[in-house]
């Protein structure tokens, strides 16, 4: 017998991680409320089954104890027990789904009980009946023989007409949580002497996925003579070992593209399902990221965000790869770009404003103003924004709003890819907010575009490279018309373009941009 089948509950107490259901079932017996009809909705392998027959056994329990547990010694409950009452009728509602099968127990419930004191009733996965099953049901739902019980167990329940519903006590079965996932695995390895190695239960808690089923199967799968070693856990489960995550994590801190994807490419060589290892690096970050909170560590939150949203996409991008190892590893070159981008960000964030305010003042009266794009063309400029070259680099990195303002129309036209420069020119400059420049759009569609993780690391990479400044672009929603003064001015070259495209519009020119930078 497998070990799921074998530590089923037998009794109420053994109902572990739905102490709501348990408590309120064995109250509603023990003053003899039963209902007559029952719903218990949940994920799978949570106890609904089990407390259908439960509550069938203690119904009929010759000698139940006082709080209405069942006595599991009378003749009634050891038929339950071993699946022989005829009186506990279980109906597989995936394939008796049909309103014939809903009519022949509609003519059967009206006989007597042949042993027990009650009828009871279980359909598992009542979901699947069809509409024409459900309408022959109900009435017979409704109002039911006193010596008949229906319990309903669905994962669905969201597919169960309000008419069958509102016929029924309803009890919402929860996950259960891995502490209590492994609390319960120790039970079973203590009694069947089964010697575990540290971690090894985390690991199986961890998969299931609050299943206490799926949970005690992985344990019975992972069982060599009589112990379960680690590594031989984590190969069959085709989990990577923690690690692996770790040093992958550290090397995207210390921005370490070249060894973070030789640690892709060593999990992949053993054997280890890529896309399992991204979930699981994922719940490695997630735990990061609490930490951090907890700590106050703002910088490094704002980092493990940007890093999570990365392999967040890589896990989506794995299922329709062509090359199952390259979602994972152009995660990891992102992620160590994106890196070191939020960090200097973040430090010009966490700077001290007044300190902030005085060097872009006095850079600001001792700078020469950026110059226009097209007018750059014309003449030998030096400057950029108001940064002014020097021996050695630049003088600044401090950049001023208008001088954004005024460079704008140029720095557009030069965005690639086309649809970031077409989402910009339907946007207009709000402010420049601490290191965050905030643009205005009247539209979700084109605010999306700007903000687009691949999209928005072009445009302040190239901000960078234009204006000699890192900035990070934010987008919000306005009300009312978007100008067009600063955003967009036609140019001659707009006009020479719009010539030559034979009078197309500028929308069509537009879209045209977009299909040619796809193509």
């Amino acid at each position: 017998m497998s070990l799921y089948r074998k530590y089923r509950p037998t009794n109420f107490s053994e109902l572990v991680g739905q102490e709501h259901v348990s408590t309120t079932l064995l109250n509603a017996l023990k003053l003899d409320r039963v209902s007559h009809a029952y719903l218990f909705t949940g994920p799978r392998g949570t106890g609904k089954t089990s407390s259908a027959r439960l509550l069938a056994k203690a119904i009929n329990c010759l000698n139940p104890s006082e709080n209405g547990e069942p006595c599991n010694e009378c003749e009634i409950c050891k038929e339950i027990n071993d699946g022989r009452l005829m009186d506990l009728v279980e109906i597989d509602a995936a394939s008796n789904r049909s309103i014939d099968e809903m009519r022949d127990l509609k003519e059967k419930i009206n006989f007597a009980p042949t042993r027990a004191k009650s009828k009871v009733y279980i359909i598992d996965e009542v979901h699947m009946l069809t509409k024409e099953a459900f309408n022959a049901l109900l009435k017979t739902l409704e109002e039911p023989p006193n010596h008949v019980y229906f319990i309903l167990a669905t994962t669905e329940v969201h597919k169960i007409p309000e008419t069958i519903l509102s016929r029924c006590q309803r009890f919402d079965f929860k996950r259960i949580d891995d502490a209590t996932v492994i609390s319960r695995l120790e039970y079973i390895a203590s009694v069947e002497k089964i010697d575990v190695d540290d971690g090894v239960l985390e690991l199986i808690a961890g998969q299931s996925d609050g299943c206490l089923r799926d949970a005690i199967g992985l344990f019975e799968k992972l069982i060599h003579n009589e112990k379960i070693e680690y590594k031989r856990a984590t190969s069959i489960l085709g989990l990577s070992d923690l690690d692996e995550m770790k040093s992958l994590f550290k090397f995207i801190l210390e921005k370490n593209a070249v060894e973070s994807l030789k640690v892709v490419s060593d999990v992949y060589s053993n054997g280890t399902d890529l896309t399992v290892f991204n979930k699981r690096f994922l719940e490695f970050l997630r735990a990061e990221m609490l930490k951090s909170v907890n700590a106050g560590d703002n910088k490094l939150t704002a980092l493990i965000l940007n890093v999570i949203d990365i392999f967040q996409k890589a896990y989506e991008d794995s299922k329709l790869a062509v090359i199952i190892q390259l979602p994972l590893e152009i995660a990891c070159v992102k992620a160590c770009l994106i890196g070191e981008e939020n960090y200097s960000m973040q430090n010009k964030q966490n700077a001290d404003v007044s300190k902030r305010k005085l060097n872009s003042s006095s850079v600001n009266n001792s700078v020469k103003p950026v110059k226009d794009v097209n007018q750059s063309k014309n003449d030998n400029a030096t400057s950029i924004g108001n940064v002014e070259r020097v021996a050695g680099g630049l003088k600044s990195d401090v950049i001023d709003f208008d001088v954004i303002k005024k460079s704008w129309n140029g720095f557009v036209e030069k965005v690639q890819p086309a649809s970031a420069k077409m989402a910009l020119k339907q946007g207009k400059l709000l402010r420049l907010d601490g290191a965050s420049l905030v643009i205005g759009f009247n539209t979700k569609f084109y605010l999306d575009k700007v903000t687009d993780t691949d999209n928005r690391i072009a445009i302040e990479s190239f901000f960078n490279e234009f204006f000699h400044s890192s900035v990070k672009i934010v987008g919000e929603i306005v009300d009312g018309p978007i100008s067009n003064d600063v955003v967009h001015t036609v140019t001659e070259t707009d006009k020479s373009q719009d010539d030559s495209n034979d009078g197309l519009s500028n929308l069509e020119n537009s879209v045209l941009e977009v299909f040619n930078d796809v193509a």
